[in-house]
């Protein structure tokens, strides 16, 4: 296979991932529990999943839902100080099966997280029996050659936290006003400021 259909065959199955995800009842009881969170929306996640969990507190921070990532690793190191009553976890692993987000979810339901959503994909993710609301992601395919690079999975989680976010936004009834007054800076700001 050459380059450009290499690229091809990549967006293809990443959007073929991302157009087979089934949005059910636990997608929309999430939007309604983080709508009603009387504490901190957290995420948390490792590796690549990490970084998506990460965007997507910055993406609820930027669209006025308070939220912060926790390291897993970092939270056995004190970071778990963040975690108290009245919190929504939302953890992102394809397997569901990394010791430390397990940890994490385990650790934070004592110091009262009241509801855990776990993102992931694999039938038999031991996430799934930790959390209380599962967004499927569905089983994927990666396109990797030798089949071992996140990537169509990562599109999946990324499509997934977005679908969440902008679902929010217009259920709290985010205006652009509200928008611009939490990401004043740079051509989304300025967007956010015309008329």
């Amino acid at each position: 296979m050459d380059i450009k259909q290499r690229m091809q065959a990549v967006l293809r199955a990443e959007a073929d991932a991302i157009n087979a995800i089934n949005v059910g009842a636990d997608f929309v009881t999430a939007v309604e529990v983080m709508q009603r969170c009387q504490g901190k929306i957290l995420t948390t996640g490792i590796g690549k999943a990490g970084h998506i969990a990460k965007k997507f507190a910055a993406t609820l921070c930027s669209t006025a839902t308070p939220a912060d990532f926790i390291h897993p690793a970092e939270a056995a190191h004190g970071d778990l100080g963040l975690v108290g009553q009245n919190d929504v976890m939302i953890a992102f692993s394809t397997s569901g099966k990394s010791r430390e987000v397990i940890e994490i979810l385990e650790m934070s339901r004592h110091l009262g997280v009241t509801t855990i959503i776990g993102i992931t994909s694999h039938p038999d993710s031991e996430l799934r029996d930790y959390s209380d609301l599962v967004l499927d992601m569905g089983v994927i395919d990666e396109p990797c050659p030798i089949g071992l690079t996140p990537s169509a999975s990562m599109a999946v989680m990324l499509a997934i936290s977005d679908a969440i976010a902008l679902a929010l936004l217009e259920q709290k009834g985010i205006t652009r006003e509200d928008y611009g007054l939490r990401h004043h800076g740079g051509y989304l700001g300025k967007a956010a400021r015309k008329n």
